[in-house]
């Protein structure tokens, strides 16, 4: 199993933002953890910046300091690029590129969610 997590500022706007981008209901979905399968064996997590910052303890940086500053992204191979790119506009996130195709040879969107993930959504 892989297990993706990322830390968010307001869970419950995290979860109702990937649960209208994906198409899916939380396969967890609890006080300090959100989970959705993406597959089989994927999930993506999402965890409250002040829950983690718990178990960081003074470890590290506050995760909020690093609100809006990509760091990583989600990359998600779709069937319908366009379809997710604009249902993730719909629901309020921020565009950074249309869907395009790379150099790579994918076609790709990206846009960022509520905390400033870069999330990608890439032509299978």
């Amino acid at each position: 199993m892989i297990q993706f997590i990322i830390y968010v500022s307001d869970q419950l706007r995290s979860k109702e933002f990937y649960s209208k981008v994906l198409n899916l209901e939380p396969s967890l979905d609890v006080p300090g953890m959100t989970e959705f399968t993406l597959e089989d064996n994927c999930k993506l997590g999402i965890m409250p910046e002040k829950g983690i910052a718990k178990i960081l303890g003074d470890k590290t940086r506050h995760p909020s300091e690093g609100n809006g500053i990509p760091r990583c992204e989600i990359y998600l191979y779709v069937n319908k690029v366009d379809e997710y790119y604009n249902r993730a506009i719909g629901v309020g996130a921020k565009e950074v590129s249309p869907p395009m195709q790379r150099d790579w040879g994918d076609t790709v969107a990206y846009v960022t969610d509520p905390d400033g993930h870069i999330v990608a959504f890439a032509g299978i």
